[in-house]
């Protein structure tokens, strides 16, 4: 629905502006002739101004129609494809509440589980993990970039595979987090960085996360980003720089099931925006129930 407001508001603006135009060359050249045409111009713009009225509403109607239909669609196409699987959803720096809920909504009917949540502290408290790390090899995290990155793959590993380092810093790291990490089958990325952060605390942001989807691509476990289709900053660049799928699209049904077979192992960028490479990934076989 936000492609049709966008186009709604484009329209509204251009015959707007043109009609703008139209009156400030009548009240500068004056004449019967003149204000004639401008007549004429305003008749004119207001009837493509009913026309886009019309046009948008047509296209919100067949919109409409469309998010009906795959959301009578989508449980059928989704059914027990994760079944038994264990879901971890790891979101650096916050987890925006319609994203969270998209995720949900897609995990629903494919018998797999969400099993941990967590979010990521940003920006990072390094002297903090400096003393629960003190007497670790990564001791030096709060003054060393490269032990920075190095502890963020650590960690990424060992949210898949689970470990004692995680555990370790498991509060100070994240700003919240829910159920257990460990024996993943799958992960969930959502980027969400405060915009208050200033250069210095962005760049250790930036290592940490990076080295943790280093960590968690390592695993092999597949792993993919997401965001929502009307999100002002896009991470879809961040996610293909780490090698993650991604979905641009979770809170529509066509993103949702891009999330899913993505979470099968589907490669690549998928959703709407001029990122993507393609709206949807090849349909794996479905699983039997």
């Amino acid at each position: 629905m936000g492609y049709s407001g966008r186009y709604h508001a484009t329209s509204l603006i251009a015959v707007f502006l043109a009609l703008a135009i139209g009156m400030v060359i009548g009240a500068a050249l004056g004449g019967d002739t003149i204000d004639d045409t401008r007549k004429d111009l305003e008749r004119s713009l207001t009837g493509n101004l009913e026309d886009a009225r019309e046009r948008a509403d047509e296209l919100n109607g067949e919109l409409a129609r469309a998010e009906e239909f795959g959301s009578r669609v989508y449980p059928i196409l989704a059914r027990n494809q994760l079944q038994g699987q264990r879901i971890g959803v790891v979101a650096l720096g916050g987890l925006p509440g319609d994203v969270s809920d998209s995720i949900e909504e897609a995990l629903a009917p494919t018998g797999g589980r969400l099993v941990g949540v967590g979010v990521v502290r940003e920006p990072v408290d390094l002297q903090a993990l400096g003393d629960d790390l003190s007497k670790t090899r990564f001791a030096d995290v709060a003054g060393d970039p490269d032990t920075q990155t190095e502890f963020g793959v650590g960690v990424g590993r060992q949210l898949v595979l689970g470990g004692t380092l995680l555990e370790r810093v498991r509060s100070r790291l994240f700003s919240r987090a829910s159920g257990n990490f460990g024996g993943l089958d799958a992960v969930i990325v959502v980027r969400d960085q405060p915009g208050d952060m200033g250069p210095l605390q962005r760049s250790t942001a930036g290592r940490i996360e990076s080295g943790l989807t280093e960590g968690i691509t390592a695993t092999r476990a597949p792993a993919v980003g997401v965001e929502s289709s009307g999100s002002d900053d896009s991470s879809v660049s961040f996610f293909q720089g780490n090698d993650l799928s991604s979905v641009d699209n979770v809170d529509l049904v066509a993103g949702q099931l891009a999330t899913v077979f993505a979470l099968l192992g589907a490669e690549g960028s998928f959703g709407v925006k001029g990122s993507a490479d393609r709206l949807l990934p090849d349909l794996l076989a479905p699983r039997q129930p």
